[in-house]
């Protein structure tokens, strides 16, 4: 839900998704934006939001915000409910739109809303990640024996690694008969244009970069403020995300660096496990196969004073959590272009990743920071401490990135591209 319509209803809005809440912002209060009427579609389970049916939110200049809820567990995204077609229908039937655009392809409603309104020509879909292609990474080179592993947690929640990465694959399968369905498709990097193009090459790619949350283009990252020594990971709750990697990497990065420390924001139940101990019943029951696989090598490594899991954050914290950094890194088997990724650049900060996916069309290696193959614990290592060492070199890589992202995502110029998108599909 966006902010205005979280509102309207008397309902917490959610911090994710904070570029989303920029765009409509844009549309709404810009004169570009003034022949625009935005119908916009939430997923939610709250009955009281789906009774009430839609709203129509009156805004400043008097023209209307139409608000519809739909009913979808974004938690059980890999299930395919032919409901939603049925209620896309009657949304369609109602808002009567001339343009559909989905934003993203990893959710079901992206599939059913392409069916119900059946008109590929004036309907656009916004490429975020990829999830067929996720699948293929998910394993992240993890051990046979991790991946073939099933906890407590695991067998309770019918939920092991093997069959999240079958939850990614058949989310996967939604998306490309999805992306199959359309005739136009917005994207951003050399790596999402190539694989949506192999599965509809009649479908027209508009290149269009993200705004990011507005916090992020204030304040610039320095090395007189930074504790030093700390990484920062944005997220490393499942293999993807990379975390192993950094930590099997820690004891050649502590060599060099007695004084490095590692935070890790978002989910994790690896935090509770740590405080309790893996000894304990508590312990053992909370902890899924990867974050057992991240407590072990934490224990191996003693690195329990090394790692602190900083939880999810808001744009202010995260913001924060960028500033007080030394370095940003990422770490993932896989990605398109991580907001995480353009904050970091947006904020000046030196910064190391790995070079998957789309980031090397972001992301710039020996201009921007360091890139490295994902799976090479030794480059990891010496590309950190490359950048915790400092110096001309690394200071003159951060300002380069900072000067990057503001091009890349450019806030005014990317609503711009947005209004000729819309333009050419409708005209």
């Amino acid at each position: 839900m966006l902010p205005r319509v979280a509102e309207h209803f008397h309902k917490e809005s959610s911090s994710r998704e904070g570029w989303l809440t920029g765009l409509s912002e844009q549309v709404l209060s810009r004169p570009e934006g003034k022949d625009i009427t935005l119908g916009i579609c939430f997923p939610t389970l709250d009955e009281e939001l789906l009774d009430a049916g839609k709203a129509e939110i009156v805004l400043d200049d008097g023209g209307i915000l139409f608000a519809y809820p739909i009913k979808e567990d974004v938690h059980r995204a890999e299930v395919y409910d032919s409901k939603l077609e049925d209620r896309f229908a009657e949304i369609i039937q109602d808002f009567r739109p001339d343009l559909v655009h989905c934003f993203g392809t990893e959710f079901p409603h992206t599939l059913a809303v392409t069916r119900a309104f059946h008109r590929p020509e004036r309907t656009l879909i916004g490429i975020q990640g990829l999830c067929a292609v996720y699948a293929n990474a998910y394993r992240a080179n993890l051990p046979q024996r991790i991946w073939n592993r099933t906890t407590f947690r695991d067998l309770i929640k019918n939920d092991n690694l093997q069959k999240q990465r079958e939850k990614y694959r058949k989310r996967g399968i939604h998306e490309m008969e999805a992306i199959r369905q359309v005739g136009h498709i917005t994207g951003r990097t050399v790596w999402d244009q190539c694989y949506t193009q192999e599965w509809n090459e009649k479908a027209e790619y508009h290149f269009m970069n993200e705004t990011l949350r507005p916090i992020f283009y204030d304040g610039e990252w320095s090395y007189d403020k930074c504790e030093k020594g700390s990484i920062f990971v944005s997220q490393g709750d499942y293999p993807i995300k990379g975390l192993h990697y950094l930590l099997m990497a820690m004891p050649e990065i502590l060599e060099k660096h007695p004084e490095a420390k590692v935070y890790v924001a978002g989910n994790s139940i690896v935090k509770t496990s740590l405080n309790i101990g893996m000894d304990g019943l508590k312990g053992r029951i909370k902890l899924d196969s990867y974050g057992k696989y991240i407590y072990e090598i934490i224990k191996k490594n003693d690195l329990q004073d090394k790692v602190v899991f900083v939880g999810n954050q808001s744009a202010e914290e995260m913001k924060k959590q960028y500033l007080r950094a030394n370095v940003f890194l990422c770490p993932s088997a896989m990605e398109n272009s991580p907001n995480s990724l353009g904050e970091a650049m947006l904020l000046g900060m030196p910064i190391v990743s790995t070079k998957v996916g789309g980031i090397p069309t972001i992301f710039k290696d020996r201009a921007d920071g360091l890139l490295y193959e994902c799976d090479d614990i030794v480059s990891l290592a010496g590309c950190v401490n490359f950048m915790l060492d400092g110096g001309d070199v690394v200071d003159k890589m951060r300002k380069h990135a900072r000067t990057h992202a503001r091009e890349t995502h450019d806030g005014e110029k990317n609503f711009r591209r947005l209004i000729e998108i819309y333009q050419s599909i409708v005209k």
